[in-house]
């Protein structure tokens, strides 16, 4: 694939408005608006019922951006390859939240999460292949960082600052955050368009063809395998604690509903503040110092420390010492983790494909974390076993990614 134009600024604005977009209202359905909503069509099943939800949107994710990647190398359009895999996903993905906007029972719940799930994979898996494509190798630090900046300024000012607001009324809140969706692939195009790639060679379709689209990396990818648990084990110890906020700060912390509200507000506001501090310069910062790993698993050791914390200090105010360490930690690891992603890539021409399995691993992380918690609440009864699993499992994520080879 020829080198397109490099354009910083607007592909700096595509990459931190479109994870925004999509980042944003992910995280207000899966932390606010289905919680609130499963309370209601189940609410003695609810731990449960949030982790077959879950789980059935991870399972498809994970086939869709893996399927929406090699389908994106693959695509010779006017408007390019990337493009038109977004414009479908944005469609999609908003008929997909509004089917769950409107469910009155659980099983439709879930297919309209399973189907949001599905299409906005079609817009984070091209975007992602922005940072191959059309970001040169030394600015990658500082154009990852801002697409993990617009990440967590979606999950904060559109997750955890406003979604809360909507408790009350979360059928109105889902509307509302479902336009976002609708507009977050037809933005990206706007600001970042990308040249026709008609003129580009196809590869003659053949079953050969067909498998080597869809294959794991084979070759020279002991760092991809290294990055892509790594990042399996840093879900899973993460979402333990984010997937289940709402249940966290009432049933384990003994806040009331209307606290709860206020406590998540507060935390989108704690984790913004804390992310965009760090998280700004922490790309820029590994670009100028040529150095990857120690902002990587320095992130990873605050996250576990703020999650380890809520097993000694069952209070309402723990959550936000959770909030603050996620937010720095998660600040320096979004901004970092994304482009070490891009450098241990083999060498190849499908990199949106390569990506793809690599996101599945973040998908499979939010899979599993479902499973953790609920598990550790039936045996146990309690919250407290599944955080401290949850620290093992970040631990195991920093190591992985400490022993990496092809970036320092």
């Amino acid at each position: 694939m020829p080198a397109q134009p490099w354009r910083p600024i607007r592909i700096a604005l595509a990459l931190a408005i479109g994870s925004m977009l999509c980042m944003g209202p992910f995280m207000a359905f899966n932390a606010v608006f289905l919680p609130a909503r499963i309370e209601v069509l189940a609410p003695d099943g609810k731990v449960g019922v949030v982790a077959l939800v879950a789980s059935s949107g991870v399972i498809v994710a994970t086939v869709a951006n893996v399927l929406f990647g090699a389908l994106s190398d693959m695509t010779r359009t006017r408007i390019g390859r990337r493009i038109p895999w977004m414009l479908v996903g944005s469609v999609g993905g908003t008929a997909g939240l509004l089917i769950v906007a409107s469910a009155s029972s659980i099983p439709v719940l879930v297919f309209g999460w399973c189907v949001f799930q599905f299409f906005l994979n079609a817009i984070i898996a091209p975007l992602i292949a922005m940072l191959p494509d059309r970001v040169p190798i030394a600015r990658r630090g500082t154009m990852s960082a801002l697409y993990g900046l617009g990440q967590l300024f979606g999950i904060a000012l559109i997750g955890q600052i406003a979604a809360p607001r909507f408790l009350s009324d979360p059928t109105t809140g889902m509307f509302i955050f479902a336009f976002l969706v609708l507009i977050a692939g037809p933005l990206v195009w706007l600001i970042a368009p990308e040249p026709s790639n008609k003129d580009q060679p196809r590869v003659p379709f053949s079953a050969k063809s067909l498998v080597k689209a869809f294959a794991f990396p084979m070759h020279e990818s002991r760092d991809y395998y290294f990055v892509f648990f790594g990042r399996v084990f840093n879900i899973i110890g993460t979402y333990v604690v984010t997937g289940y906020q709402l249940y966290i700060i009432t049933d384990y912390l003994g806040a009331s509903q209307q606290e709860a509200a206020g406590i998540m507000s507060l935390l989108g506001v704690v984790q913004l503040l804390a992310s965009v501090v760090v998280g700004t310069a922490a790309g820029p910062l590994s670009d100028l110092f040529k150095r990857r790993k120690v902002f990587i698993v320095g992130g990873t050791i605050l996250i576990a420390f703020g999650t380890l914390f809520l097993v000694f200090v069952q209070q309402p105010w723990a959550m936000v010492v959770f909030g603050i360490c996620n937010g720095l930690g998660g600040g320096v690891y979004n901004s970092v983790e994304q482009v070490v992603s891009t450098e241990v890539l083999p060498e190849t021409d499908s990199s949106a494909k390569d990506l793809g399995f690599l996101n599945v691993a973040a998908t499979g992380g939010q899979a599993i974390a479902p499973a953790v918690t609920s598990a550790a609440i039936a045996i146990t009864g309690t919250f407290a076993p599944a955080f401290i699993v949850a620290t093992g499992f970040l631990a195991v994520s920093g190591v992985l990614f400490s022993l990496l080879k092809k970036t320092r």
